[in-house]
């Protein structure tokens, strides 16, 4: 039993570390906002009949 005990506390500390690095991407770095412009050829428009 230890050795499971163990390995979930191991897997807990994993998990909180992760949920850390999220939050603190999620609080501290912000998206750059910027417009996109993606031109698309007349021919991909118009479906060929």
């Amino acid at each position: 039993m230890p050795t499971l005990f163990r390995f979930l506390v191991t897997l807990a500390v994993l998990a909180g570390i992760a949920y850390g690095a999220m939050f603190a991407l999620v609080m501290f770095v912000e998206p750059k906002k910027a417009e996109i412009t993606i031109r698309i050829p007349p021919e991909k428009l118009a479906p060929k009949k």
